[in-house]
């Protein structure tokens, strides 16, 4: 097979990726706590023999999660919380702790504050937070210390990867990470707020036209070759 044929189907198999990564972020971009992704693209140099010049394939490697700011948004409701700058909330899952920026939390009919997925949320001291039965008065800080009716019971847990590379989507609005994260301190926690997805739509929008020409200009190349190819075959053989 030629060179430019396996250079272009690597370029497609690669952009394809970017579309379902622009895709998924486009379908998230009211999801609360969502974090926008990229791919990641490598490129691999080949030398070839003799005095053919090197040959050079891009491949999608990875994803980058974008950590930028989304918009707060007002609720009012005493367990929703929003993390102002950098860091994340820390939930208990089957897999393993992980990481979220998605704040709308609840207690539990056990009374422990939970994800809507029912994931306990840990306190800064890595274990479950305890919602007292019959409390009136339920308020944070911004320092994330939680109070019950005026007295202090807990601290919400704010975290951060050791790298920002060390993030694995999970499902949803959660990252898994292959080290432990770290405590992070001097974060900022707003209660009765939501953060919403930091997704800008035009820009998305914009990126899947540009990725879809750029497919499509890559598969009209590889319907030339084609039928390039048939055409010195069918003269070959006659």
């Amino acid at each position: 097979m030629d060179n430019g044929i396996y250079t272009t189907l690597n370029r497609q198999s690669g952009l394809m990726q970017e579309m379902q990564v622009v895709a998924n972020n486009i379908a998230n971009m009211s999801t609360t706590g969502f974090r926008r992704e990229g791919v990641i693209f490598a490129e691999h140099v080949a030398d070839l023999r003799g005095n053919e010049p090197s040959l050079s394939m891009a491949s999608a490697e990875g994803r980058a999660v974008n950590l930028s700011q989304g918009v707060l948004q007002e609720t009012g409701g005493r367990f929703d919380l929003a993390i102002e700058g950098e860091g994340f909330f820390m939930v208990q899952t089957p897999e393993g702790n992980q990481l979220t920026r998605a704040g709308a939390f609840t207690p539990s009919a056990d009374g422990t504050l939970v994800t809507a997925e029912g994931h306990p949320v840990l306190d800064s001291g890595g274990s479950p937070i305890a919602v007292p039965p019959g409390v009136a008065q339920w308020s944070v800080a911004r320092d994330g210390t939680i109070s019950a009716d005026g007295q202090p019971v807990a601290q919400v847990g704010l975290y951060r990867p050791a790298s920002p590379a060390d993030l694995t989507e999970a499902g949803g609005t959660r990252f898994r990470t292959s080290s432990d994260p770290q405590p992070l301190e001097g974060g900022h926690v707003f209660q009765g707020f939501l953060e919403g997805s930091n997704v800008n739509p035009v820009a998305e929008i914009t990126r899947m036209i540009a990725v879809q020409r750029a497919y499509e200009m890559g598969q009209g190349f590889l319907d030339a070759e084609d039928g390039r190819i048939r055409s010195v075959v069918q003269t070959i053989g006659r």
